[in-house]
């Protein structure tokens, strides 16, 4: 459905560092960084990027917004959410886990990342 995401971010190696290790728990290389700054995760399927606004004001978390990582298992749910508290992420949300809704069981985790995006892991059961 998507061709890519963008987030922004004012600091982007702090960003790198967050991106690289979160997405390297769920087998990603790490980002590569344009001629303009931007870094880029490169996928099959999709593209995920970090850069600094263009209209040069500061890089604030989308109020209400979630980005989602799908996870293969839970451990690599929780090594994503382990690496991100590591590398300058905070802990929103409840502690990963199973939460039940109506699209079935979920195991989620959540994580701010430096910029305060909210980003996620899933995993169905």
């Amino acid at each position: 459905m998507f061709s890519h995401i963008m987030l922004g971010a004012d600091d982007i190696p702090a960003a790198k560092k967050f991106y690289d290790a979160t997405l390297g728990a769920l087998g990603y290389d790490e980002g590569i960084i344009d001629e303009k700054g931007r870094i880029f995760y490169m996928t099959p399927t999709g593209i995920f990027a970090i850069t600094k606004p263009l209209d040069g004001a500061s890089a604030t978390g989308g109020n209400g917004s979630t980005i989602g990582f799908a996870a293969k298992n839970t451990e690599e749910a929780d090594a994503w959410h382990a690496a991100g508290l590591a590398n300058g992420g905070s802990t929103c949300e409840d502690p990963p886990g199973v939460r039940n809704g109506a699209l079935g069981d979920l195991y989620l985790a959540y994580l701010r990342d430096p910029a305060g995006n909210k980003i996620c892991t899933l995993k169905r059961m």
